[in-house]
């Protein structure tokens, strides 16, 4: 009998529903450590408005956490909407951006119960870094690995600069986290800026490629 080869490439609906259903976990256990305070506080016959004062900062975190992996999931169906086939390296690479998806329920677990110092922002924002790294690292070997699916060049394009500028302010705002500490994680709402940021590096990218190859030197006697 004839081995498969380990390189062989394998279609992605299986794949697609394990991302799902690790991203539907990761955001599940989110919602844990509230249920374990909303315990407490009823066993403290803690009030409702006491209960929301006091853990106002877990509140925040679990809301933040959320919306950022619901629309890293988003961002990943639109990635292989159009990817039919999976090869090893390509899994790795998500199996990569799964493992920062189910460690962001730790670090925000310690926003929203520890106290805020600058090392809790380098791992909470350093997660989301990661996060956007393995995406990135999916669009560049997409874009090498054509024959896996119909994605097309300026999709590849459009996301390779979304990453990057989401890269640069996610770095931005760990710079801003750890300089400000402990009320440093405004400079997460840099985010809002993607757009600008994604618009100026498409600009300078269609810039550098438009500019004419510089003139061959005169190599003549």
């Amino acid at each position: 009998m004839t081995d498969i080869p380990r390189t062989r490439p394998f279609r992605t609906e299986r794949f697609k529903a394990f991302v799902d259903a690790v991203v539907a976990i990761a955001m599940t256990l989110l919602i844990l450590p509230l249920m374990e305070s909303v315990s407490d506080a009823a066993s403290g016959h803690m009030s409702t408005a006491e209960f929301l004062d006091e853990h106002a900062g877990q509140l925040l975190s679990f809301g933040l956490s959320f919306l950022l992996i619901a629309t890293f999931w988003m961002g990943h169906h639109r990635q292989y909407r159009d990817v039919e086939w999976v090869t090893g390296p390509l899994l790795w690479i998500n199996v990569a951006w799964m493992a920062t998806i189910v460690w962001l329920p730790v670090p925000t677990a310690m926003i929203g119960q520890m106290d805020s110092d600058a090392l809790q922002a380098v791992v909470y924002i350093g997660t989301l870094i990661m996060t956007q790294v393995t995406t990135l690292a999916g669009w560049l070997y997409l874009a090498r690995h054509r024959e896996l699916g119909d994605v097309a060049p300026e999709t590849i394009r459009a996301g390779v600069i979304g990453d990057l500028a989401a890269i640069i302010l996610f770095t931005a705002a760990l710079a801003i986290a750890v300089v400000a500490s402990p009320n440093g994680y405004a400079g997460l709402f840099l985010l809002l800026l993607s757009d600008p940021v994604s618009r100026l590096l498409n600009h300078l990218f269609r810039r550098r490629r438009s500019e004419p190859p510089a003139p061959a030197a005169d190599s003549g006697s």
